[in-house]
């Protein structure tokens, strides 16, 4: 008889399943981060509903067992990645969509859908959900909120943290906690889902969720554009705000190290020539498409006229807006030619970032001459990503974690934009939070974990 033998007959050997019934390497790396010398997965559990996520963490309490509750595995940062001995808690099981209320506009859904299950689930009911990203057939919504994802459409649509509003989730001690909430107005009292949004399953487990749903954009217009410098983007972008206003979902910078690695390199015919300093992929999702274009054509014609946009490209189909896209979303396919890699993911006041990048770059080739940066992101939610050309010795990766994250400390941005921290980021957190701020966090932790069962060694 075994330690788990109680809760194996309490849920299945289906359910939980020890060493030799499942298979390791599934859960022991997420997109960049494998699993640190010494961990040992004890079991993992594969729940179908909240109540017998409550089961597992109740049990694994009250032994003084450790979880590592798991997604999709697309994270960045190492979050989902086990760390000593631990049971592995995988959400894989749990993809009901419960309810949509066209009315309400929320869809209600259980944490382990894959973010694109949820897109196609409110589109067939005529609605769109917006939190878009990369691994949207993969990720879960669940650690999506665990994470508080970003991805394309933040300017107009918000964070994962703004398209929730309602949450179950289940505390260390197996608590549920049931607020599923669908109203946009509630404030009876202390709005306690945002502790778990971002907490990447350090504080409780998210097990199902009620997400906001849009009505469907009537025309979506898409342009990509050529500029000479960042001054020239920051004036665009102020153009583009004054002149498209709440239609303006997407604004995705490119410097031309990545510009080229998303065409040419990949195989792709430039839609502009490579000979520009900097590019603009702008998007607009409206609801009249005859009045949505003239207004897009009508600011990218203006910033051209006023010197600002050196060339543009506008798409008139689906097809050639999605062509557009496939640059912005090259990093997916980085591995054909720019790998191995370290990926950053950081925030920058945007009217800095320009300057910012100069001298990140400046300190990088100072100290690594041959080294090899491609710089794009998010310009309008002040979220620059960053990959370098890394030859695998890991030992050289965190001399240049840390000096990118100083840079990053001394222009008081952030370490983490919209990945985590997971465990990757967890030496380098001082530079983005004070004493004070990681103290209370520790507090927060003690208070509803007090035996540390959930997701050990990450954040802090």
């Amino acid at each position: 008889m075994t330690l788990f033998t109680p809760l194996r007959d309490l849920l299945g050997s289906d359910v939980f399943q020890i060493p030799g019934e499942f298979d390791p390497a599934r859960h022991v790396h997420d997109f960049l981060v494998g699993a640190p010398e010494g961990a040992n997965i004890l079991g993992v559990a594969y729940p179908r509903s909240t109540a017998e996520v409550s089961q597992v963490l109740r049990f694994c309490n009250d032994h003084d067992i450790k979880v590592t509750p798991q997604g999709g595995m697309t994270g960045l940062a190492g979050g989902g990645v086990p760390i000593g001995s631990t049971v592995v808690l995988s959400l894989e099981r749990m993809r009901a969509i419960e309810e949509i209320d066209v009315a309400a506009g929320t869809i209600t859904v259980q944490a382990g859908i894959p973010l694109e299950g949820v897109q196609v689930a409110a589109d067939q009911a005529g609605l769109f959900f917006p939190l878009d990203l990369g691994g949207r057939g993969t990720a879960q919504v669940g650690g999506n909120a665990s994470t508080n994802a970003g991805g394309n459409r933040v300017v107009r649509y918000g964070m994962m943290r703004q398209l929730v509003l309602g949450m179950e989730w289940v505390m260390a001690d197996g608590t549920v906690v049931t607020s599923l909430n669908k109203m946009i107005k509630n404030n009876a009292g202390y709005d306690l889902k945002q502790l778990f949004i971002g907490s990447e399953g350090t504080l409780g487990v998210i097990t199902r969720l009620v997400l906001r749903l849009f009505p469907k954009a009537l025309s979506v217009q898409t342009g990509l554009c050529a500029l000479a410098d960042y001054p020239s983007v920051l004036d665009l972008l102020a153009r583009a705000r004054a002149g498209l206003g709440a239609t303006l979902s997407a604004f995705e910078m490119m410097w031309p190290e990545f510009y080229h690695l998303g065409t040419e390199a990949l195989g792709r015919r430039p839609p502009i020539p490579a000979e520009h300093g900097v590019y603009v992929l702008i998007e607009t999702m409206g609801d009249d498409p005859e009045t949505d274009q003239a207004r897009f054509e009508e600011v990218i014609a203006g910033a051209i006229e006023a010197g600002t946009v050196a060339d543009a490209v506008i798409a008139k189909s689906g097809q050639e807006a999605k062509a557009l896209w496939s640059i912005r979303d090259a990093p997916g396919e980085f591995s054909k030619v720019f790998w191995p890699q370290i990926s950053f993911d950081i925030s920058i006041s945007t009217g800095q970032m320009g300057d910012f990048m100069v001298e990140c770059r400046n300190r990088l080739k100072a100290r690594w001459p041959e080294i090899r940066t491609v710089f794009f992101g998010h310009v309008a939610d002040s979220n620059l990503h960053l990959s370098i050309k890394s030859d695998g010795d890991p030992r050289l990766e965190h001399e240049i974690d840390g000096e990118v994250y100083k840079a990053v400390g001394d222009w008081g941005g952030s370490i983490s934009a919209e990945h985590g921290i997971g465990v990757h980021k967890k030496p380098f957190l001082h530079y983005s939070r004070t004493p004070e701020e990681v103290a209370l966090m520790r507090q927060l932790k003690a208070a509803l974990d007090p035996k540390g069962t959930l997701n050990p060694g990450k954040v802090f």
